[in-house]
């Protein structure tokens, strides 16, 4: 089965090193927060699970980014990761984040499904 692309939210809403877009999914059966961002023009889109100890990374909401702008930091542990591959980068990961496939078309941002990753369903 191909990836379906989901409409997440408008291009304009996601500016690069700023807040995230946050969504729920369902990862291997069960709901799971996810977040898109913006590094360097393209959008990136990871379950929002630190690699470390599975909880929500974003230390505000939507909020993951650091002060600097340049890194994904989880803001329990610490843990850093690169905003455009998901890799450890430092602190206490366990390695990379759960990358979720993006593509961008006609001023929408979409996020795309997998064998394991569906919308979820009420």
């Amino acid at each position: 089965m191909d990836a379906e692309p989901i409409p997440l939210c408008n291009s304009g809403e996601l500016v690069d090193g700023g807040l995230a877009v946050s969504f729920d999914v369902n990862y291997g059966g069960q709901t799971c927060r996810a977040f898109a961002i913006r590094w360097k023009g393209q959008v990136h889109a990871y379950l929002n699970r630190c690699a470390h100890v599975a909880m929500e990374m974003d230390w505000q909401p939507d909020r993951f980014f650091d002060d600097s702008g340049r890194w994904l930091l989880c803001g329990t542990h610490g843990a850093v990761y690169h905003p455009d591959t998901g890799a450890c980068a430092g602190g206490p990961c366990r390695g990379p984040l759960v990358r979720i496939a993006t593509s961008e078309s006609e001023g929408v941002v979409h996020w795309h499904t997998a064998f394991n990753l569906k919308p979820v369903t009420f």
